[in-house]
């Protein structure tokens, strides 16, 4: 590779055109495996002998102000995400700064125009305020939507790959993008960056997406003096990381080009997966049209330090490739160094490479992270999921923790039964003497008083049977258009839920309360409109479930009231169960159809961390309620993974959601268990604006 003076010096006498210039760029950065502080000087002697363009000059000192020594030293990892440098906006310059040296050719003024930089703006609306970071296929900018800024929307950046000059030149380029776009909008988790659209503004092609706050794995592992963290402290990115790619990986993606630069952790605790902008499918029969037309490795943008031995010796992809690239992340976060020094996976395979093991390790950790490194993808670790159960000691612990509680509380109850079981078959015999000792007591005592007979007292009566909720439970289930939960004291009878305004709490009331061993009878019951019942008859299991649990996941409206007027927003709260889910939120109107808020384009990402808080709306107007007027609702559905493998059309039909809704509910539930299947309603009443 050539140097980054020599390529300037190709560049300034000719024998490069613009694009080639900008194409030798990063390798020539890479190359040089100088500080920025070098760099800079060489690219000012340059320019001081034979001026360059301006926007090239600008680019070039940019990209190099961006680069970390520590990325440049690791063998062509993208460079790590800078916040703190302020740079100039890369505008076109006049046609009279065209260039030196045979280079402000016929390409000059049209190919300056497709260099983009900080203070421009993409199609009159994403205004690029800080360059995030240069990688592989293109720059990532910090850009703030001018169209959110005017609807004041509370979240207005968002983040904007642009492409590479090099890449564009590349007739597949804007199909790698499109591939990408369409990839990340399949992977929709809370682990992997959420990726909106992509677009193109003149020559300019470009993806928008999440923006994150924080900073790369990679910027964590080149910090000078650091040794690697305990495996307490590691183990939430490694989780996060193996989530990732588990979910990509059931999805038929791998990532291939998994390196630290591509795992981000954001400010709020949350790692983040980034770049599948070269992820191919394996097993995807559907997708092998796109294999014949595009091979997005045949950009060639891998990192070799961490390409499993396949992906250097361009085999199929395969989720072991991953699984690779992970043990040798996960291993340089546990010590602070790479497995393999950082040779690539096929050097060290012929060397003869073994990594040592890490001395906060346990013998069954090590055997599931030497697996994951093995160059051979036949002995590597078969899995992500079978990484991660044996990796994570805290799990097995937990788990193993309540096996052996469950363990005791079967042995108490088997005790119990042998107890009482002993009792009843000794129950009878001890009773029939006792009754014959008192009769020849009896005997005695007549005999002794001269034949009167002494009469002992009744027996006290039994006891009345407790009240039971399964006794009551059948009861509610008949009641039509409803979802009622019980709960029961002594003989005292609580029940909350919904109700039929056509039944009537009076009615209810007096049909529980004549249920056999029922004294008192509480209602806290809301009206459910009468269009709603087929609502109630689909998601009434789960709602009770939810409620019988203690209501762990809610959906409340603002104002608490649920009245709301024409042009109103709406907005809701939302609290999340015990355990990680997602949530959707829909909608349900007087016209009998369905608005999905989320998931959906406007909201995306629904997934949920255990016991987390979450608003869905804006006082923007995110959706705003209009007419038809009268009694609507907004129903939460609490799944364990995606309700749907794709976003639903924004409104559809109640009759046609419904049906889709219960298949879906009973095949989660059949493969998940039913008990984190979880609904909640909150019933709202819309009336117009006064004229």
């Amino acid at each position: 590779m050539a140097s980054l003076a020599r390529v300037i010096l190709e560049f300034q006498s000719g024998e490069l055109s613009r694009d080639e210039f900008v194409a030798q760029l990063d390798s020539a950065l890479t190359t040089e495996q100088l500080g920025p502080t070098r760099l800079l000087e060489m690219l000012y002697d340059a320019h001081r002998q034979t001026p360059l363009p301006e926007d090239l000059f600008l680019e070039v000192r940019r990209r190099i102000e961006l680069l970390r020594l520590s990325n440049v030293a690791a063998g062509g990892e993208e460079t790590g995400i800078q916040t703190t440098v302020e740079l100039p906006s890369l505008r076109s310059p006049s046609a009279g700064s065209a260039g030196a040296g045979g280079a402000a050719s016929a390409a000059g003024s049209a190919a300056q125009e497709t260099i983009k930089g900080i203070g421009d703006t993409l199609n009159n609306r994403f205004v690029l305020e800080e360059c995030l970071g240069v990688g592989g296929m293109g720059t990532v900018y910090k850009a703030l939507d001018l169209r959110k800024l005017e609807a004041s929307d509370r979240k207005p950046y968002l983040a904007i790959k642009v492409l590479n000059v090099q890449f564009r030149g590349n007739p597949n380029s804007l199909v790698a993008l499109q591939r990408e776009a369409r990839k990340a909008q399949v992977l929709a988790h809370r682990n992997i960056i959420t990726v909106y659209d992509f677009d193109r503004d003149g020559p300019i092609v470009y993806l928008t997406m999440e923006y994150l706050s924080g900073k790369p794995l990679s910027q964590l592992l080149r910090t000078p003096g650091y040794q690697g963290m305990p495996v307490r402290a590691a183990l939430p990115i490694v989780r996060g990381m193996c989530a990732a790619l588990a979910y990509a990986h059931e999805r038929g993606f791998v990532h291939c080009d998994f390196k630290p630069a591509n795992v981000f952790l954001t400010t709020n605790a949350e790692v983040k997966v980034i770049d599948f902008g070269i992820a191919r499918v394996f097993q995807r029969p559907e997708e092998e049209s796109d294999a014949t037309v595009f091979d997005p490795g045949s950009l060639g943008a891998l990192t070799p330090a961490y390409a499993s031995p396949e992906m250097i010796e361009h085999r199929e992809p395969d989720p072991r490739d991953d699984i690779y690239a992970l043990g040798c992340i996960t291993y340089e976060l546990l010590t602070g160094h790479h497995p393999f020094d950082r040779l690539s996976a096929t050097q060290a395979r012929n060397a003869d490479f073994k990594p040592q093991r890490p001395a906060n390790l346990d013998a069954r950790q090590w055997r599931a992270l030497r697996a994951a490194l093995s160059f051979d993808r036949d002995t590597r670790m078969p899995s992500v999921v079978r990484f991660i159960a044996e990796f994570d000691n805290e799990a097995r612990a937990e788990k193993s923790g309540t096996l052996a509680w469950v363990g005791l509380a079967t042995l108490a109850v088997v005790c119990a039964v042998t107890v009482g079981v002993f009792a009843f078959r000794s129950g009878p015999s001890r009773h029939q003497a006792a009754q014959t000792e008192a009769q020849a007591t009896q005997g005695d005592q007549v005999d002794r008083a001269g034949g009167a007979s002494a009469v002992a007292p009744p027996p006290a009566p039994a006891p009345r049977p407790a009240l039971t909720l399964a006794a009551i439970t059948p009861a509610l289930a008949q009641v039509p258009c409803s979802a009622l939960s019980g709960a029961v004291q002594d003989h005292a009878l609580t029940v909350r839920g919904f109700l039929s305004q056509r039944y009537g709490a009076a009615h209810l009331k007096e049909t529980l309360a004549a249920l056999p061993g029922v004294d008192t009878v509480s209602l806290d019951v809301r009206p459910l409109a009468d269009d709603k019942c087929d609502v109630a008859r689909t998601l009434a299991p789960y709602l009770v479930r939810n409620w019988q649990a203690g209501r762990v996941a809610s959906l409340q409206m603002r104002p608490p009231s649920g009245l709301l007027t024409e042009h109103d927003s709406l907005v809701v709260d939302l609290k999340a169960p015990p355990f990680d889910s997602f949530a959707t939120v829909d909608y349900y109107q007087l016209d009998g159809h369905v608005v999905h808020m989320v998931p959906s384009h406007l909201w995306p990402d629904n997934q949920m961390q255990s016991n987390g808080s979450y608003t869905i709306g804006s006082s923007a107007g995110d959706w705003t309620v209009s007419k038809p007027f009268g009694s609507e609702m907004v129903v939460l559905v609490i799944t364990p993974v995606a309700l749907f493998d794709k976003l639903r059309p924004e409104s559809e039909t109640r009759a046609d959601y419904l049906r889709a809704l219960e298949t879906r509910l009973t095949q989660i539930g059949g493969q998940y268990g039913q008990d984190r299947l979880l609904v909640d309603f909150a019933p709202i009443t819309t009336k117009p604006a006064a004229p």
